[in-house]
C-alpha cells in the first residue's frame, strides 16, 4: 500500500460516511449501501486505479439509480 491509495482510502471512506449519514436520516437505500461500500472497498482494493474507478463508480450511483 502506497501513499496514494491510503490518501484516496481516507478521502473515499469520508465520504462514504457522509452518504452513510445521509441515507440513514433520509432513508434513502441506494446512498446508504453505497456509503457502507465507499467505507469497506478500500480495505480490499490496493491498486490506485482501481481504487479511483470503484470509488467514482459508487460517489456516482446514488445520482443515477433511484429507488
Amino acid at each position: 500500500m502506497d501513499d496514494n491509495s491510503l490518501l484516496w482510502g481516507m478521502l473515499f471512506g469520508s465520504f462514504g460516511l457522509g452518504y452513510f449519514s445521509y441515507g440513514k436520516k433520509q432513508k434513502h437505500t441506494v446512498a446508504l449501501a453505497c456509503g457502507i461500500g465507499l467505507m469497506a472497498f478500500p480495505y480490499f482494493v490496493s491498486d490506485t486505479l482501481w481504487l479511483l474507478v470503484i470509488g467514482a463508480a459508487l460517489m456516482a450511483a446514488p445520482f443515477f439509480v433511484r429507488y
